[in-house]
C-alpha cells in the first residue's frame, strides 16, 4: 500500500468502512445471483421436457412432438420419426413448424394435413397434424397417418360413381323396353320378344345388386365372423358340380383335378363364391367345345387352386386391371354373358381376407389360368 492509500485509509471513518463492506457484499450477491440464474437456465434447457413426460409421450401410438419457437423439436417420440414429421436430432417437417406458428398466432389449436415423403423411393403419405400451443415458446403436435383413410374415401367415392353408372344401364334398358311394349301392345310377337329381354335385364340388375352387397360386406370385413376348418377338395367338388348346368348350356365341359386334399382355416361360403366366380368367368369366356379344369395341389404349406381354360384369353395391358371393380376386358362379351365387372374383384377380396394371393396368366387365343394360393392348416398349428 503506497503512502497515499495509507493516508486515505487512515482518514476513513467506521461508517465509511461499513459502506465499503456493504457495497462489496451487495456486488458479490448480484454476481452470484446472475451466476445462479444462468445455471438455472442451463438446467431448464437440459430438462425442458421432464423425464416422466417423455415416457408418456413415447408410449403414445400417435406421433408426438414438442415444437420450439426456432422451428425445431424439443422432443419427439419414435412414432413421429416413423411418420417422418420429426427426427431425433431436432429437425422438424416444415409443415409441422408452419402449423405451430399458426397455433401461436391464433393462441388456439390448429390442424391440417401435411404430405410427407419417406424412404429412398420417396413414397408420399398423408399425415394429419394437430398443434396446440402450450406456452409462448412451446407447442404440442399430435400426428396420425391418414393415407389409408384418404385412399378408402377415394375408393368409396369412385365406387359410388361406378355403381350409379352401372345401375343406369339396366334401369334405362328396362324403361325403354317397357315403353316399347306399351306402344306396341297389339303386336304379340314383339311383346313376347321384349318380355324375354326384360327378364334378361332384370336378372342382370338382380345379379349386380347382389354382387354390390357382397363386395361391400367383404370389404367391410362383415362377412368373416368366425373361421373354421375348410377342406378345399369339397369346395371344388361343390363348385364344379354346380357349374355343370351352365357349362352344358354353352357346350362346354367342366372337370376337377384333385391331387391333394388340404384343409385351410376360412369361411366356406366365401370360398365357394370366389371359386364359383372364377369358374363362371372361365365358362363365359370360352368357346363351345372347350374344357375348363379346376385343379387342387399342395406345395409345402401352401394349397394351390387353379382354374384353367382354353378361352379367348386376356391382353397383357388388361391383366393388371381385371381385379378392379367394374373393369371389363371385353365389354361386349360381358354384356352378352350378363357380367357385372365385379366377379374378379370379389375373388380378390375373398382371397385377401384369407391371407392368400391370386394371380393370372393369360395369352390371347390360348387361354387363361387363375391361381389362388392359401396357407394350409395343420393340426399342430
Amino acid at each position: 500500500m503506497n503512502s497515499l492509500s495509507r493516508r486515505y485509509c487512515g482518514h476513513m471513518t467506521p461508517e465509511m468502512w461499513l459502506a465499503v463492506a456493504a457495497g462489496f457484499v451487495l456486488g458479490a450477491a448480484v454476481v452470484g445471483l446472475g451466476f445462479l440464474r444462468r445455471e438455472k437456465a442451463v438446467a431448464q434447457a437440459g430438462t425442458l421436457i421432464p423425464h416422466r413426460t417423455r415416457e408418456v409421450l413415447s408410449a403414445l401410438q400417435s406421433g408426438t412432438v414438442i415444437v420450439r419457437r426456432d422451428r425445431r423439436s424439443a422432443f419427439s417420440n419414435p412414432t413421429a420419426a416413423a411418420l417422418g414429421v420429426a427426427r431425433p436430432d431436432g429437425a422438424l417437417h416444415p409443415g409441422v413448424a408452419d402449423l405451430a406458428e399458426a397455433a401461436w398466432a391464433a393462441d388456439a389449436p390448429v390442424e391440417d394435413e401435411v404430405v410427407v415423403s419417406r424412404g429412398v423411393l420417396g413414397v408420399s403419405s398423408i399425415v394429419h397434424v394437430r398443434v396446440t400451443p402450450l406456452r409462448h415458446d412451446l407447442a404440442l403436435a399430435i400426428a396420425n397417418d391418414n393415407t389409408e383413410q384418404r385412399a378408402a374415401e377415394q375408393t368409396r367415392r369412385e365406387f359410388a360413381i361406378n355403381v350409379s353408372h352401372e345401375l343406369k344401364t339396366p334401369v334405362g334398358a328396362l324403361s325403354l323396353l317397357a315403353e316399347t311394349i306399351e306402344d306396341n301392345a297389339d303386336d304379340t310377337e314383339m311383346v313376347r320378344d321384349f318380355a324375354k329381354k326384360i327378364r334378361k335385364e332384370t336378372r342382370r340388375l338382380t345379379k349386380l345388386i347382389h354382387e354390390i352387397i357382397q363386395i361391400s360386406r367383404i370389404q367391410g370385413g362383415e362377412s368373416v365372423l368366425e373361421f373354421e376348418e375348410v377342406p378345399l377338395a369339397e369346395v371344388i367338388e361343390e363348385v364344379v358340380e354346380g357349374a355343370h348346368v351352365t357349362a352344358e348350356a354353352r357346350g362346354l365341359e367342366v372337370g376337377a383335378d384333385v391331387s391333394a386334399r388340404p384343409t385351410i382355416m376360412g369361411d366356406r361360403d366365401l370360398l365357394v363364391m370366389a371359386l364359383r366366380n372364377l369358374v363362371e368367368n372361365a365358362i363365359n369366356y370360352s368357346e363351345p367345345g372347350a374344357h375348363v379344369t379346376v385343379s387342387l395341389a399342395a406345395e409345402d404349406d401352401v394349397a394351390v387352386v387353379k382354374v384353367i381354360d382354353a378361352g379367348i384369353g386376356i391382353a397383357s395391358e388388361d391383366q393388371e386391371r381385371i381385379f378392379e371393380r367394374f373393369y371389363r376386358a371385353d365389354p361386349a362379351r360381358s354384356r352378352e354373358t350378363g357380367g357385372t365387372g365385379l366377379g374378379l374383384s370379389i375373388v380378390k377380396h375373398v382371397v385377401l381376407q384369407h391371407s392368400g394371393v391370386v394371380d393370372v396368366w393369360s395369352k390371347p387365343t390360348v387361354g387363361s389360368t387363375f391361381t389362388v394360393r392359401l396357407t394350409i392348416h395343420r393340426e399342430e398349428q
